[in-house]
């Protein structure tokens, strides 16, 4: 910033204004895939243990294990995501647009498990001298595993930092329910429906990143009714007589997760009788690996293999005008509005439950402790023998 826009900054009675984006991360080389998994599936908001001293092994173990097929969906789209350029380019069209706007804020990208790393963020956000900083997920929806996680993050950064600590901020919790968005994302399904011979007869499809059920049932996630209400709102927005399907992919593992599952839903969808899905990738605001590989090929494949052979995928948001638009409002109404603080966005007064779990959740007892302690460590050990021995449990569900 040169002096005669910091100038113009102080002049508006704001200070330096910084924008905080946060985001999931992703590989952006085969050789970080592994280290990549490990740095997720060590958050405690992923996979939830009785102990922290079981959470690195098992993720060590996890991402070791995961590490070469994860690598082969990679380099079905390159050889890493693209996700860091995504957000990087959307990041210098919202401080565009923001400029345009005369406010003269500064962006930066703080990632969860890959490169550039939240602490890096905070990091040059100190750096600059920011005075007030809007903290903004990249997520339409909250969840415990992905805004949740990150604000949990920023909570254990200003408790370590005091500097960090001493900047003003305001948070965006979720915004899946935005005229500026759902307009967005309507104008996308409608530009793909309009391609179509007979677009009033093909079925919207939704595909969501699932969670587990006990995040919603036991810890009150509120992803799952967010979802479902951004789901009604864009179809209102829509205003098209096309029926619609929401369902949930990428899950893993045995336990049970939001349903319907995405492939499921495509089969039932097949023996209805419909030809033509116009699939939207509803959690994602930037291509990654869940849209390119896991929709467009796998997904694509249980499509044509199930006999529907008129699968049309909406593109993700990335930088469409009408996104970014609603992105800068965004970030100007919470610069005018009363602050949201980090402890005030877990949906009070039933505050979710974030990582560390109640006590009641594993038991309050000496007894319970040792018995949850015992248990965890027998399925520690169980997975180390199905490793060795190659089958099992975990390689029937595809796991290991």
């Amino acid at each position: 910033m040169n002096k005669t826009e910091d100038a113009g900054v102080k002049e508006s009675g704001m200070g330096r204004v910084g924008v905080l984006l946060l985001n999931l991360g992703g590989p952006e080389k085969l050789e970080d895939v592994r280290p990549f998994l490990f740095n997720l599936f060590a958050d405690p908001e992923i996979i939830r243990l009785p102990s922290p001293l079981l959470q690195k092994p098992l993720a060590w173990l996890i991402s070791t294990l995961r590490a070469s097929k994860s690598q082969e969906g990679y380099k079905k789209i390159g050889g890493g995501s693209p996700l860091r350029r995504i957000t990087e380019e959307q990041a210098t069209a919202l401080k565009q647009m923001l400029h345009e706007r005369g406010v003269d804020a500064e962006t930066y990208i703080g990632m969860r498990y890959w490169n550039p790393f939240t602490e890096e963020a905070t990091d040059a956000i100190k750096r600059d001298g920011v005075e007030k900083l809007v903290v903004l997920p990249l997520y339409p929806q909250f969840s415990i595993s992905t805004s949740g996680s990150s604000f949990r993050l920023l909570e254990k950064i200003q408790a370590e930092d005091p500097e960090f600590r001493k900047i003003d901020y305001t948070v965006i919790p979720s915004w899946y329910q935005r005229p500026g968005y759902l307009g967005a994302i309507a104008g996308l399904i409608r530009k793909e429906l309009d391609a179509l011979p007979d677009p009033n007869s093909a079925r919207i499809f939704f595909s969501a990143h699932g969670v587990p059920v006990s995040y919603v049932e036991e810890a009150g996630d509120p992803y799952q009714k967010e979802m479902e209400d951004c789901v009604k709102l864009i179809m209102q927005t829509l205003d098209r007589p096309n029926a619609h399907t929401l369902a949930y992919q990428s899950r893993v593992g045995p336990i049970e997760w939001l349903q319907p599952y995405t492939q499921d839903a495509i089969n039932e969808m097949a023996e209805e009788g419909v030809k033509d899905l116009v699939v939207v990738p509803i959690s994602f605001v930037s291509e990654h690996i869940e849209t390119l590989e896991e929709i467009d090929m796998e997904y694509r494949e249980v499509a044509e293999e199930a006999g529907i052979h008129g699968f049309h995928r909406v593109p993700a948001l990335d930088t469409d005008p009408a996104f970014i638009t609603d992105l800068a409002d965004m970030v100007q109404e919470s610069l005018d509005s009363p602050q949201i603080k980090l402890e005030d966005v877990y949906h009070p007064p039933e505050r979710t439950k974030l990582y560390p779990q109640e006590k009641w959740e594993w038991g309050l007892t000496t007894a319970a402790e040792v018995w949850n302690g015992r248990l965890a460590m027998l399925g520690f050990i169980a997975i180390l023998v199905e490793l060795m021995s190659g089958r099992g449990l975990l390689h029937s569900f595809g796991l290991l």
